[in-house]
C-alpha cells in the first residue's frame, strides 16, 4: 500500500447527521459521534439510507467517510500507522489486509463484546467468514459482506449435449466440456481467470477440492503437495484443452466473464457476487439460458471458498469503542444483514440464509447453489498472509504454467520453494 496522502480528496463523502439525546459510551474521552470509514460499496449506500434509524435508536451520530478501495487503504496506511485515532469503526478486506492489521494490533479485540451480546447472537455467523476474522483466538472483525464460488454454465448447451444435468464432480466437468465443445464449434467448453494472481482466489476451490491448501497445518508451504499438483495440472489442462482459441493468460474476472456472456464458453467457475452480469439480458447474451450449480466434487468433495470480502472493525487507538461496538452490532445486526441480502449484498449469518425473504431475490438454482457452499465452504480464497499481493504472483506462476502446458508438477516445485521463503520471510 502506498502512503500517497488522500487529505482533501473529492472522492471523501463525509456525511455528520446531528441527533438530539446523548448517547456517550464508557470510554475515557468518548464520544456522542462515530466516525465510521467505510468504502464504495453498495452496502455502504444502503447502510447509510439506514442511519438515521440507528442514530435514532441510539441518540448518538454518525460521521460517515467514504472512500475507493486504493484511497481507503492509503488512509488507513498513513493513519493506523500513526496511531491515530480519528477513526472509530473501519471497513475492511479480512482476506486482503486482515493479518497485516492484526499482527501490527490496529484491530480492537471484540470477543467479549460480541460473545456478551444476546441479541447480536454472534453463533448465527458462519463458521469459514467469521474465522477469517479471528487472529489468535480472537475476533477482531465482523464479516458483512460474503463471495462464495458457485460454477456457471448454459442450460441451452448441456440440453443439445445430452445431459440432464450439470456436473456434479470434476471429471464429469471435464467429461461435458469435451462433449459441449465438439457439438457447438467455436465455443469453449471451460472458460476461468487466467492471470497469475487473478486466477488464484477462483483456483482455491480447485486446490480445496482436491485436498490441498496453500499453506499446511504448520503453517508451511503446500503449493508442491501431491494434491496441490494434481489442482495445478487439472485447473489449466482444462483450460488448456477446452478453453477458449488463443487464449490469453492475464485475463481477471471482466474478460472471463465477458467470454462466457457473449455465448463463447459452457462452464464458469466464478464468484456469486457477480451473477448480475450473466443474468441482465443489457450486459448477456445468455441471460436466458444462464444457470447456476453448486461447485463440482474433487477427490475430497466439494470444497468451495465462502469468505468475507469485506468486514467492520474497531480502531484500537479509538478512544469510542463502545460507541463505535454499538453501530457494528446495529449494522452487523441480524436485521441490517437481512435488509442488505435482500437487496442483493450476500451476508455472513446464517439466519438470513435461512429465511425464505434472504434467498428471494436470488435465482433458485443459485440458492440452492450458495447453501452447498455455505455447507462446505472454506474460509479463505488465497494465502492469509501479510503481503498478500506478492504471495498471489508467487502461487500463481503454476497456473499461467499448466495453461500454456509447461510442468505443472515442477513448476508447484519451484513455486514451493519460493513460497517458503517467503514465509519465512515474513515469520523474521
Amino acid at each position: 500500500m502506498g502512503r500517497r496522502s488522500i487529505i482533501g480528496t473529492s472522492a471523501a463523502v463525509v456525511a455528520a447527521m446531528a441527533l438530539s439525546a446523548c448517547g456517550g459510551g464508557a470510554d475515557s474521552g468518548s464520544s456522542d459521534t462515530v466516525r465510521v470509514t467505510l468504502v464504495n460499496h453498495v452496502w455502504t449506500e444502503n447502510i447509510r439510507k439506514a442511519l438515521p434509524e440507528f442514530e435514532q435508536q441510539t441518540g448518538l451520530k454518525v460521521e460517515v467517510t467514504q472512500l475507493g478501495e486504493d484511497q481507503l487503504s492509503d488512509q488507513y496506511n498513513v493513519k493506523l500507522n500513526a496511531g491515530a485515532d480519528d477513526i472509530d469503526v473501519m471497513m475492511y478486506r479480512p482476506l486482503q489486509e486482515g493479518q497485516l492489521f492484526a499482527k501490527n494490533k490496529y484491530l480492537a479485540d471484540l470477543t467479549e463484546r460480541a460473545k456478551e451480546s444476546a441479541d447480536f447472537d454472534l453463533g448465527d455467523f458462519q463458521a469459514a467468514p467469521l474465522g477469517a476474522t479471528t487472529y489468535e483466538e480472537k475476533v477482531v472483525g465482523i464479516p458483512i459482506i460474503t463471495e462464495q464460488q458457485v460454477l456457471y454454465y448454459r442450460k441451452d448447451l448441456l440440453e443439445k449435449s445430452g445431459f440432464s444435468a450439470p456436473p456434479k464432480t470434476l471429471d464429469e466437468l471435464k467429461t461435458q466440456a469435451a462433449k459441449i465443445e465438439a457439438d457447438n464449434p467455436g465455443v469453449a467448453g471451460f472458460v476461468a481467470r487466467t492471470g497469475k494472481a487473478a486466477a488464484v482466489t477462483q483456483f482455491s476451490s480447485f486446490l480445496f477440492s482436491f485436498g490441498g491448501d496453500f499453506v499446511d497445518e504448520a503453517g508451511k508451504s503446500a503449493v508442491n503437495s501431491e494434491a496441490a499438483k494434481q489442482a495445478y495440472a487439472y485447473y489449466g489442462g482444462l483450460l488448456r484443452e477446452h478453453g477458449p482459441a488463443n487464449i490469453s493468460t492475464d485475463m481477471s474476472w471482466s474478460e472471463a466473464m465477458a467470454i462466457f456472456t457473449q455465448g463463447q464458453a459452457a462452464f464458469y467457475p466464478e464468484a456469486n457476487s457477480l451473477y448480475k452480469n450473466a443474468t441482465d439480458p443489457a450486459k448477456s447474451k445468455v441471460s436466458e439460458t444462464v444457470g447456476f450449480a453448486p461447485f463440482p466434487a474433487g477427490p475430497d468433495g466439494s470444497k468451495p471458498y465462502n469468505v468475507p470480502s469485506w468486514g467492520l472493525a474497531i480502531n484500537d487507538a479509538s478512544k469510542n469503542q463502545s460507541n463505535a461496538w454499538k453501530f457494528i452490532e446495529w449494522a452487523a445486526g441480524k436485521e441490517q444483514t437481512l435488509e442488505h441480502q435482500k437487496a442483493g449484498t450476500p451476508g455472513a449469518r446464517t439466519s438470513v440464509w435461512e429465511n425464505p425473504e434472504g434467498i428471494a431475490t436470488y435465482p433458485a438454482d443459485m440458492a440452492d447453489a450458495i447453501t452447498v457452499s455455505l455447507a462446505n465452504g472454506v474460509g479463505h480464497d488465497r494465502p492469509l498472509v501479510e503481503r498478500v499481493a506478492q504471495a498471489r504472483e508467487i502461487v500463481g506462476q503454476p497456473i499461467v504454467d499448466a495453461i500454456t502446458g509447461k510442468d505443472a508438477a515442477a513448476s508447484a516445485d519451484a513455486a514451493h520453494e519460493a513460497f517458503q521463503k517467503f514465509l519465512d520471510d515474513e515469520a523474521r
